[in-house]
Formats: structure tokens, sequence, C-alpha cells
């Protein structure tokens, strides 16, 4: 074989090869761009979020709200009936409060009233002839010959017997003039202080039928007792004859107050001593707007030293209770 033809063999081998490793490089699969499609792409996996080894599964923390509700709601209720008992206690002690001795009473009680020296012995007298008081009538600060005044002894014994002292002060026979009023109503005030009577009790002042009496002195022994700690009240024959009526009547028209809350113990009309079981229907004399509520219908027994009263039971509020 000649050079020449030699050297055309070694070219077209050459050749060939070159176009073989084109054909391979430009046919030689090669990988496709990666593409994402929103719609279908998977969301990310979130980070772990930190665990709280000290959390409570649910179910307990359901069982420990359950438990602390019923809690709130027995203490609710405890307060509620805490409530509910000091209400009832504070109505218990307004009862209490607004209850009046004379609740329990009859519309008309019987009394009596006397100038003796109290005891024992007297009190059987009493109930053996005539019957059981409820108000007892008694003098503040002796008088001699005529009153043995009241003691702290004498007012254990009534009120052992459950009876309410009408306190009456006696110490004066002219019941004219407002300052002669008003001294004697002080005199009052200052026995009864001695003896103990309690605040809002009344004092009842004893004008006789052979008094002189105006309405002035009226004036000045309410005036005087009702601006202290106890009631005003009066005893006479408040009978439409006598001074006595016409000057009470004359000192209510000058001042109101006296009709509204003096009170009123008449010895007219005097029908008798009787014994409790005998007592008349109560009827006193007085004057028309007054607090009449107490009615001496009888005078100076013959046995016991007593004077037999009826009293209606609403004055038994402003005496001397046991």
């Amino acid at each position: 074989m000649t050079e020449k033809v030699f050297n055309l063999v070694i070219a077209a081998v050459i050749g060939f090869l070159l176009c073989c490793g084109v054909y391979f490089y430009v046919t030689e699969d090669k990988p496709n761009p990666a593409t994402t499609t929103p719609a279908t792409e998977s969301p990310p996996t979130p980070p772990p979020a930190n665990i709280d080894h000290n959390q409570k599964p649910p179910a307990e923390e359901n069982q420990k709200h359950e438990e602390d509700k019923q809690k709130a709601q027995e203490k609710q209720q405890q307060t509620d009936q805490n409530n509910e008992n000091n209400k009832q206690e504070q109505q218990d002690q307004n009862k209490n409060e607004t209850k009046k001795p004379s609740d329990n009473l009859p519309e008309i009680v019987w009394g009596i009233d006397s100038a003796s020296e109290t005891t024992q012995d007297f009190y059987a007298c009493v109930k053996e002839n005539f019957g059981d008081p409820v108000v007892f009538g008694r003098y503040i600060g002796g008088r001699d010959g005529i009153s043995v005044g009241l003691t702290a002894e004498q007012v254990k014994t009534i009120h052992a017997e459950g009876d309410f002292i009408l306190p009456i002060y006696n110490h004066f026979n002219d019941a004219t003039g407002y300052d002669n009023g008003v001294a004697h109503a002080k005199e009052a005030l200052k026995l009864a202080g001695e003896i103990g009577v309690p605040e809002g009790v009344a004092i009842f002042a004893d004008i006789e039928p052979d008094y002189p009496v105006d309405s002035e002195f009226i004036k000045g022994w309410f005036d005087t007792i009702v601006g202290s700690k106890y009631k005003s009240g009066i005893y006479g024959v408040f009978d439409p004859e006598q001074a006595l009526f016409k000057a009470y009547q004359k000192a209510g028209k000058s001042n109101g107050a006296i009709l509204e809350q003096n009170y009123i113990w008449t010895a007219a009309p005097s029908v008798g001593i009787t014994a409790e079981s005998k007592a008349p229907e109560f009827n006193p004399s007085a004057p028309e707007g007054s607090l009449a509520w107490g009615w001496q219908y009888g005078l100076e027994s013959k046995s016991c030293n007593i004077d037999t009263n009826l009293f209606k039971r609403e004055l038994v509020d402003v005496l001397w209770g046991p």
C-alpha cells in the first residue's frame, strides 16, 4: 500500500470517529430541570413546638376544672347561706326590739295602788280578797302620815310577782304656777333617779281634788318631765265639774303636745271597790283627745288598804316592768 493510500485510510478513520463523537454528544439524555406546581406542593412540616413536660393531659385538666367549679359553687352556696342566716338574725333582732310588754296582755288589765308598804303578806291579802294585779301604783319618796315610799326591796317584791310599777309623786299640795310645776317636776326626777326608775317610764303627779290647780302648773310639770329621760303623767279626779278638768283642757289648748303625750290616770267616775272578777267596763272620764289610759274606779278598800283600777294595756309600755 502506498503512502498516499495509507494516509487516506487514516484520515477516513479519524473522520468516522469524530462523527461518532458528535452524534453521541448530541443524542445523550440530560435531566429535565425541576418544576413545582403550587397547587400540589406539600406544605412544609413546621418545626416541633417546645414541649412542657409539666403540662397535664387534657383529661386531668378537665377534671381539675370541674373540681374548681364545684368548689366555687360550694363557696357561693355557703356565702348565700351565711347571708340568709345574718338576714334572719337581723329580722329576729328587729322583731325583739319592736316587741312590747303589752303585746301578750288583754286589752284592759286590772291593777291596784296603795300608800302602804309592799310586803309578801300584803300581796297575799290582795290575791286572797281581790285578785292578781298587773299594775301596781306606788309612791316615790315617803311622806309622813300620808304614804310609805317605795324602796329597792319593795321593787324586788313587786317585780317578782311579774307586776308593773306605776310611780306616783305626791310631795306637794298646791298645783298652781308654772315655776311651781317645774320645781316639783325636778324633785320628782330626783326621787325617780334615786330609786332607779329606768328611762322611758311615766311619772304621775298626784293632784288631789282639794288642791288648787291651774294650767300653768300642768305646763310646767309637763315641759320639765318630757325634757328628761322620763315621760309625763298626771293623776286626779278628771270630772268635768272639777277644776283639774278645766285646767287640763286649757293647758292642752295652749300646748297640743300635752294632749298627745301626757298620760292621764283618772279617778272619775268612782263606782266602788271590786274584786278583779267583778271590775266594771273600762269607762274613764277625762278631757276629749287626752291619753286617759288609767282609771281608778274604786277607792279605799276596808282590807289590804288598796284602790282598784283598770288600765289600757298600752300603758304598761311606759311603766316600770319586771
